[in-house]
């Protein structure tokens, strides 16, 4: 029993500062709503529609504006107050959701609608994503909780990502899409709240002179000259670009290759998310970032493997493991990727390298969508996420045989931070 209470208080050690408590629950709360938009949303595009193109358009109208705007955006998460920031991106995202519940409840819905209000919910999170990530440091008081704080998010993304899709098929079977969008516009009540109750300290000024091009192309320089920081998001950037459009082409292998509905659909998602869910756990039990490195190379291994074994499924017994498989290396790879860009990174760049780990992760993805969407329309979803799942596998070998030369780069950082004592052996 002592065991399990002491488990417990490590996989939660961040909860123990107030202000992430507050964040963590509201965000708990808004999450699943979140998700119940995003399986709405799928489902909706290809009931209305039937191609696997619109779904790929669909995708890219969510995701094209960070490619352009999140790097902007980072330069003034660098200059601006984080917390205000997020206050008004919550409330635009409110916002952006009940529309698309009026315009489903009342029957006027169309493909166009849907588009229209995703690219709305891309600029918004072009600011609201990297605003979110330099946040999470203002709300840890002790540095060292800040990689459990980090799994903690994915923790609670991945328990959303669990119940959402599988409450969202059930209510797209029952009552339609519209309430899964009404509902996702109440939950952010519970987020705004939260970050209205905080108690935080006045950050120190920041420094707002210069053009915001060249502030851009400082952060960019930087981490182009930092090997560890360009490694980990071009690694990331490959399986986002390559992998992550699997999201966009479920319906279509939900209803053509596993001959079901929005009840498999939903069983699907919720099998990515407990395989998530499972990694965050494994990140949150963590005690230090090191080694690391090799999960992130692993982890973008296992992602190529199970999008693999996905594609060649027919049987609803095989894709939910193969599905568990892939949203716990996702995971694994996103957060841990997370944790050392945030690790390493100077402070007064970290707005602008997490606007960077933002377009990696998301930006990059709407191109995926296309290319995906396109290819699925042509050969079939099953090799569009073949193709996928190798170019992940093949990131993931590059990586690996870089990592020994990363790690004489990091050691220093970790020496200074006090991570690594001088004398004990390197596992970044």
């Amino acid at each position: 029993m002592a065991g399990l209470t002491l488990t417990a208080r490590s996989l939660g050690r961040a909860l123990r500062h107030r202000n992430y408590r507050l964040f963590f629950a509201g965000q708990s709360l808004s999450l699943i709503g979140t998700w119940l938009t995003r399986v709405a949303t799928s489902w909706l595009v290809f009931r209305l529609t039937h191609s696997e193109w619109l779904l790929g358009v669909s995708g890219f109208a969510s995701q094209i504006p960070i490619f352009f705007l999140a790097p902007f955006a980072g330069v003034w998460v660098d200059r601006l107050n984080r917390h205000r920031v997020l206050v008004v991106t919550q409330v635009m995202a409110m916002i952006q959701s009940g529309l698309l519940a009026i315009f489903a409840l009342t029957g006027t819905i169309t493909v166009v609608h849907v588009i229209l209000l995703n690219l709305l919910q891309g600029v918004i999170n072009s600011f609201d994503m990297p605003a979110r990530q330099a946040f999470v440091v203002q709300m840890i008081e002790d540095r060292a909780d800040l990689p459990n704080a980090i799994a903690l998010n994915s923790s609670m993304v991945n328990a959303a990502r669990l119940i959402g899709p599988t409450v969202g098929g059930a209510l797209i079977a029952t009552v339609g899409e519209g309430w899964c969008f009404a509902i996702d516009a109440l939950s952010y009540v519970a987020v705004i709240g939260s970050l209205l109750a905080m108690r935080l300290v006045t950050p120190a000024p920041r420094q707002t002179t210069g053009h915001v091009l060249e502030a851009l192309r400082e952060g960019a320089g930087y981490a182009a000259r930092s090997k560890p920081i360009r490694a980990l998001l071009l690694l990331l950037s490959v399986s986002s670009l390559l992998g992550m459009p699997y999201m966009v082409l479920m319906p279509a292998m939900a209803e053509q290759a596993l001959r079901g509905g929005a009840n498999t659909f939903g069983v699907m998602m919720a099998a990515t998310g407990a395989g998530a869910l499972v990694g965050a756990l494994y990140l949150a039990s963590r005690s230090s970032v090191l080694g690391l490195g090799k999960v992130v190379a692993l982890s973008a291994a296992g992602f190529g493997v199970g999008l693999a074994v996905f594609a060649g499924s027919r049987w609803l017994w095989l894709t939910l493991p193969a599905l568990g498989l892939t949203g716990l290396s996702m995971m694994t790879q996103t957060a841990s990727t997370n944790t050392l860009l945030q690790t390493i990174v100077d402070e007064d760049k970290r707005g602008r390298v997490m606007s960077f780990y933002t377009v990696a992760i998301v930006g990059t993805a709407p191109f995926g969508s296309l290319f995906a969407g396109a290819l699925a329309d042509r050969f079939g979803a099953p090799t569009a996420l073949l193709i996928g799942g190798a170019g992940c596998l093949l990131g993931a070998i590059a990586f690996l045989r870089a990592l020994p030369r990363l790690r004489v780069h990091v050691r220093p950082i970790y020496e200074r931070l006090g991570i690594l004592s001088v004398t004990l052996p390197q596992e970044e």
